[in-house]
């Protein structure tokens, strides 16, 4: 399926001196890789996205995308993409649109047109190709029934949704500035990871330029409140992103000019609590033995098998695999600490087979060109294999290391020691996995079970 898909939807690019605009059909692994781009948007005007040149986005896109790139000399070469276009068969689509009407958009489809057609002031536009009408409980539900019997998915967006503002092209800037190369270097000094020296230069860049009439050290705090309100009202960011800003205008103001805490304090949002995802025993096994690609199979057992990050995975070299000892040594992981995992026996034996056939020298899982892997690699690998095994959960890597702490605790082994195999820094961080592990909840009667029915 991979291979066809390949080869059949072309990548139309256009590259201008400060963007690349790509032009694509809808496939989820394509949008993933995309999202994973740093400043990446999508122009739901037009219809494409908008990756910047920096940070080798143009090298990536072309690894990704290989013999389907099609380059345009002008962007007025590119194909026009409508909504349409980028919506399945089996799908229909409700956007909120004028006060109290909706759009209705699919795929050409004769029964669903007489239907449309029964709806009260609808009208069709023929050049977007979808539908309009006024937004009722009786509208809805109708579409709903029909849905339904028609085996179509149907999704509703909110018009707030389609609104959301994407983070600003270096184009559409005057004067646009770059973040200070001293700010990149304390960082460096400071021997920050070479991911936190990134996103911090990439979050302090958006803040400098949100105020790029001043002069950096003439912004005030209540403009640094200002942009972070502009980055959860505007832009609806995570809470994550939230706090990743925050701290990268901290560090500039604190580790840079040595600033008071008074001058830049910022509240910060309060975490969601919520839970890991994790898979059974039967489902990480199904994961695996559906996964024909050794190289893949190896991955995934590995990362598994030792409760691995996804960056650690792709970080991992020949010598860091102890097999007289039967540890496997992660160097640098998060916080730049060292540790030992676990060196799984069948992962030990799988890995031999996968070296002899693949030689790598100096990573353990190499890249076509002979780098080592990419995490967006490892990340699709993992929802390959997912949906394969027919897991209807959202898995990720992380999903792996989850269940691979969820597993240990349910077999008895001590919270203390998962901790140093994960390299938690607090036991806190561990204890979260008391509350996904089935084995305490084994021992609880439901009360409900003594009803007579």
């Amino acid at each position: 399926m991979e291979n066809r898909i390949k080869q059949t939807q072309p990548a139309y690019v256009f590259v201008s001196n400060s963007r690349i605009i790509i032009i694509i059909e809808w496939n989820k692994d394509d949008i993933k890789f995309l999202k994973s781009l740093h400043h990446n948007t999508y122009d739901y005007k037009e219809n494409r996205w908008l990756i910047s040149k920096k940070d080798n986005n143009l090298e990536l896109i072309k690894n990704h995308f290989e013999n389907r790139i099609q380059l345009v000399e002008n962007e007025e070469s590119l194909p026009i993409k409508k909504y349409i276009d980028k919506i399945q068969n089996n799908e229909l689509h409700i956007v909120e649109h004028l006060e109290g009407r909706i759009k209705i958009i699919c795929k050409y489809n004769k029964d669903l047109t007489k239907l449309i057609k029964t709806f009260p002031y609808r009208s069709w536009d023929a050049e977007n190709k979808w539908w309009t009408t006024v937004n009722s409980e009786l509208v809805i539900s109708q579409l709903q029934i029909f849905c339904k019997e028609e085996n179509i998915k149907i999704k509703f967006f909110d018009k707030k949704a389609t609104n959301i503002k994407a983070r600003a092209l270096k184009d559409s800037i005057p004067n646009y500035r770059k973040c200070p190369q001293e700010y990149i270097d304390k960082l460096i000094i400071m021997r920050y990871s070479d991911s936190t020296v990134r996103t911090y230069s990439s979050n302090f860049e958006e803040f400098i330029n949100f105020h790029h009439t001043k002069k950096i050290n003439d912004i005030s705090e209540p403009e640094i409140i200002e942009f972070m309100r502009y980055l959860v009202v505007e832009r609806k960011i995570s809470e994550s992103y939230q706090n990743q800003s925050i701290n990268a205008i901290k560090f500039y103001y604190e580790k840079l000019l040595g600033e008071s805490r008074k001058f830049y304090y910022l509240e910060r949002p309060k975490r969601e609590k919520t839970l890991p995802v994790v898979m059974s025993k039967e489902e990480v096994y199904a994961m695996i033995k559906l996964t024909k690609n050794i190289k893949h199979k190896a991955i995934l057992m590995l990362i598994y098998s030792a409760g691995l990050r996804v960056s650690e995975a792709v970080n991992m070299r020949l010598e860091d695999i102890d097999s007289k000892r039967n540890i496997i040594v992660i160097r640098q992981g998060k916080g730049k600490k060292d540790r030992n995992s676990l060196l799984s026996e069948k992962t030990l034996v799988f890995l031999r087979e996968y070296y002899k056939l693949y030689q790598p020298k100096e990573y353990l899982f190499t890249g076509m060109n002979g780098g080592k892997y990419t995490t967006s690699s490892i990340q699709k690998i993992v929802k390959q294999a997912a949906k394969r095994a027919g897991i209807i959960k959202n898995i990720t890597s992380h999903t792996l290391r989850h269940s691979f702490a969820t597993h240990l605790l349910e077999q008895g082994v001590n919270l203390r020691y998962i901790q140093t195999l994960l390299g938690h820094e607090s036991s806190k961080t561990t204890e979260i996995y008391t509350h996904v592990s089935s084995m305490a909840y084994g021992d609880i009667k439901n009360p409900f079970d003594d009803i007579d029915l």
